[in-house]
């Protein structure tokens, strides 16, 4: 090899180890729930309402850069939170940052930052965010703080950067879950205007069905 070809060898492997550890701490960072999620690991049905014309579009995660955002709606164990870390690794992938959480753990974390007098920061934080995904939305009924502080979190994202939500409640019936109307159109009206609805409810449970299969009955007997 010559001394350029050399040179341009030792700088393509430079490149790459630094882009491997880029995307290695990215996703540290963003506390993927699902280990194996992955845009190319979505299981794509017409049936489930997930298509492949779809799952390649959000990808591209053009969707992130034009600052819209995601609501997967299904029953428990239909892959919503799969949906949701794959989205979270594709942005990652793309040099994004991005956080997976809970929204009761969430929530909880924002109480006790009250509480330290890190609330600010933290908010701040989450602003910062190319991709949040609130995970388990309205799992549980949210007391009147509770509301508010998810509404400034989504106020700090509003037309900025793009929040991705997951919820067994369908988004007609939000306002209803969230028992005050006033916070329900502040919630609603920073999520849904510019979202993706991917939806599995019409899927049955992805537990139940590997629960069945002949491996899970050996492993679990």
């Amino acid at each position: 090899m010559s001394f350029p070809e050399r040179v341009a060898l030792m700088v393509d492997r430079e490149w790459t180890e630094r882009e491997n550890k880029r995307l290695a701490r990215l996703m540290r960072a963003a506390h993927l729930s699902v280990s194996d999620a992955a845009p190319e690991n979505i299981w794509c049905d017409a049936a489930r309402g997930v298509d492949k014309t779809m799952v390649r579009d959000l990808a591209t995660c053009k969707w992130i850069r034009n600052k819209q955002n995601v609501v997967v709606i299904g029953k428990t164990g239909t892959g919503k939170t799969f949906l949701g870390a794959a989205l979270a690794q594709a942005a990652c992938r793309n040099g994004m940052r991005a956080l997976c959480t809970r929204v009761p753990r969430l929530l909880h974390d924002i109480a006790i930052a009250r509480a330290d007098g890190t609330f600010t920061n933290v908010l701040g934080r989450l602003a910062k965010l190319d991709v949040l995904v609130l995970d388990d939305f309205l799992i549980a009924p949210l007391k009147d703080q509770e509301r508010r502080d998810l509404v400034e979190i989504l106020e700090d994202r509003y037309a900025k950067s793009s929040t991705v939500v997951t919820s067994q409640v369908p988004t007609k019936h939000w306002h209803e879950t969230l028992a005050d109307p006033t916070m329900a159109d502040a919630i609603c009206d920073r999520l849904i205007p510019t979202t993706h609805t991917p939806s599995a409810c019409a899927a049955p449970s992805i537990r139940e069905k590997k629960g069945m299969t002949p491996d899970s009955k050996q492993k679990t007997t």
